[in-house]
């Protein structure tokens, strides 16, 4: 069962400009290989997937909550691509637009036309040259061992995919995805590595750093690392998942700092993106005046004023 809160992970700054092809980057961490989708479903299928949820209580409390904090960076990640795709001020989208025209023309010269044909124009499941996320990315044994070492390559290998996409972009909306991605993925990284280690006693940060570039490197994510959110790994449950800091305990590798557990309550996060009303995608109907008809219905409904 989960929680849903109507608000993002962090609070994503709005782009300077429009940036579609900046968009087209930004999906592979959507729906690459090694993307927010691929660890959001690995971790949630091992948490389905789990045997000796009792006995081995620490290690399914550990997947379990990384998977839920997945589901939030998947959102955050298509949050950046819509504002990408939408700019800054959403309003000079509203104006009735002529369909023979060609309004949107320009989308010829993008690299992911797909974002306008297709998806209104929004996100798409999907990696920077539109190959939809397959579910032939889910390793999931059932082995314990197995599935924490493919967990912490997979959180190096996204590592390695965030901080190439981040030479690519110079929009500081994306940029400001990668370095809070890179965080919480380094948490993510760090607490595999640890329960790996309370498992067969190697070290392996000290034994496959991937790749040995130090976060606070990016200044997008030092804003982030001063903050101290670098050293917290979320539990998300009111009652729920109280052992975590079994495994999530002792120092952080890049600083020393002291790590700890902290609710969900603690993220402050920021507000949801809304692409607006585009007349030229018909998105979400064709007619603004249509809408603000039927929102005016429903407020009478809700007799709200």
């Amino acid at each position: 069962m989960f929680l849903r809160i109507d608000k993002l992970q962090f609070d994503l700054p709005l782009p300077k400009e429009a940036n579609p092809n900046g968009a087209a980057a930004v999906q592979e961490l959507m729906g690459g290989r090694f993307g927010e989708m691929s660890t959001l479903m690995n971790y949630m299928t091992q948490s389905f997937n789990f045997r000796g949820k009792d006995t081995l209580r620490p290690y399914y409390e550990l997947i379990a909550n990384i998977a839920a904090e997945e589901l939030g960076h998947i959102e955050l990640v298509a949050a950046t691509i819509n504002s990408l795709l939408a700019g800054p001020d959403v309003k000079d989208q509203e104006a009735p637009v002529d369909p023979t025209t060609h309004p949107f023309s320009f989308a010829q010269d993008v690299r992911y036309a797909k974002h306008f044909i297709a998806a209104g124009p929004g996100a798409m499941i999907a990696d920077s040259h539109g190959k939809a996320w397959s579910g032939d990315y889910v390793y999931s044994s059932g082995n314990l061992m197995l599935d924490l070492t493919h967990n912490f390559f997979l959180e190096g290998a996204a590592r390695h995919n965030k901080l190439r996409v981040y030479e690519m972009v110079d929009d500081p909306t994306a940029k400001a995805l990668v370095g809070y991605l890179l965080v919480r993925g380094g948490v993510h990284q760090i607490a595999y590595a640890k329960a790996l280690e309370s498992l067969t006693g190697v070290n392996m940060e000290k034994m496959l750093p991937m790749p040995n570039i130090p976060t606070a490197l990016i200044p997008e994510s030092k804003r982030i690392i001063d903050q101290g959110i670098h050293r917290k790994l979320y539990r998300f449950s009111d009652t729920d998942f109280t052992q975590l800091s079994t495994i999530w305990q002792g120092t952080h590798p890049e600083d020393g700092s002291e790590v700890f557990v902290d609710e969900y309550t603690s993220i402050e996060g920021g507000p949801n993106v809304d692409g607006g009303h585009d007349s030229g995608a018909f998105s979400p109907e064709w007619d603004m005046g249509e809408i603000m008809e039927i929102a005016r219905k429903l407020h009478d409904k809700a007799r709200l004023r």
